[in-house]
């Protein structure tokens, strides 16, 4: 059996082809009973348990979640920021990164390069509540060079999922 070690992430030739049908099926929908997702996958109802019980506990499946459609609110903001640091030391970065996790406005964080030293993404309710979290999160902080935030006016797409095609023999 293709064992994963549950102390780290596996990398993703660690996982069969079973791992990958079931992993897909489940960003797809991971609501689906345990039955209708082991139909789906083709492996027996005990097979899929144990598998998703074992992705789970390697951390492969972070966690399962529902999303929310956006005309849930009428109002609200999302904005896409992108931060620079004055400096980038490693305790400076993770000093930022760390505020910025904290955020419950901020459903995004990322480190990125060449450019600006962060991206986030960040949903408000309206600009009073924009304004107070720039003040916390950016003004409030000296290393924080530049913002230049971009307000969407529309989503598009969100499809937050990861492509995982079947193992090549």
């Amino acid at each position: 059996m293709n064992e994963i070690s549950i102390h780290s992430h596996p990398p993703a030739d660690d996982l069969d082809d079973i791992d990958r049908r079931l992993l897909d099926l489940l960003q797809t929908d991971a609501a689906r009973t345990n039955q209708a997702l082991a139909e789906a996958a083709g492996v027996s109802s005990a097979t899929a348990l144990r598998r998703v019980r074992r992705l789970i506990e390697a951390g492969v499946i972070e966690r399962q979640v529902a999303l929310l459609a956006p005309r849930l609110s009428d109002e609200g903001l999302t904005g896409i920021a992108e931060v620079s640091l004055d400096r980038q030391g490693a305790e400076l970065l993770q000093a930022f990164e760390t505020r910025a996790l904290a955020e419950p406005a901020v459903q995004q964080c990322y480190r990125v390069s060449p450019g600006p030293d962060f991206v986030l993404v960040a949903w408000v309710p309206d600009m009073n509540a924009w304004s107070a979290l720039v003040q916390r999160l950016f003004t409030q902080d000296a290393n924080v060079r530049n913002v230049k935030t971009y307000f969407s006016v529309k989503r598009a797409k969100f499809e937050p999922r990861i492509s995982l095609a079947p193992r090549s023999s």
